[in-house]
């Protein structure tokens, strides 16, 4: 299974549209993971037309109408593997240790996560934590990027940078 993976979009705050790489590559992938801060539901409904299958989590930067759509967290399984995927919050060099926290006791494969708009990939305990940075803001990072999962008979998640 491909999936990509993108999050921080701030659309339309930071840009007015998901960056068109972006939504070349995701058409090529079987799934397509928001990790919040969308602001604007449009931002689903790019996401859509180039996948069918496009699961996101609401961020601490989302109105009203995104979160009553969105779920705060999800967890879902991929093969063998468990995923889980919630934005974040607080200083960007807690997120780590705060998502152990939250999904300690759902022994996840893997946790993708947002915020901090700064890439991330890294395997801390047994858990690889994977934050594709923001695609439209630099604000934190000194890139914009993307992610790309490919999951067979174990994990590889890859940052693009634009």
């Amino acid at each position: 299974m491909r999936i990509g993976v993108i999050s921080d979009t701030h659309i339309p705050d930071k840009a007015q549209a998901i960056p068109r790489e972006i939504l070349d590559e995701f058409k090529n992938v079987d799934m397509i993971i928001h990790a919040g801060d969308l602001v604007d539901l449009s931002t689903l409904r790019q996401l859509e037309e180039v996948c069918h299958d496009v699961r996101a989590v609401y961020g601490n930067m989302d109105p009203e109408n995104v979160r009553n759509k969105l779920p705060e967290k999800l967890i879902f399984s991929v093969g063998i593997y468990k995923i889980a995927v919630m934005h974040g919050a607080g200083p960007a060099n807690s997120l780590v240790r705060l998502l152990s926290a939250v999904f300690k006791k759902d022994k996840v494969d893997m946790v993708i996560f947002g915020h901090s708009h700064t890439a991330f990939n890294e395997k801390v305990e047994n858990i690889l934590f994977f934050n594709p940075g923001s695609a439209t803001d630099k604000i934190f990072a000194p890139f914009n990027s993307y992610g790309i999962i490919e999951i067979d008979a174990d994990i590889q998640a890859k940052i693009i940078k634009l």
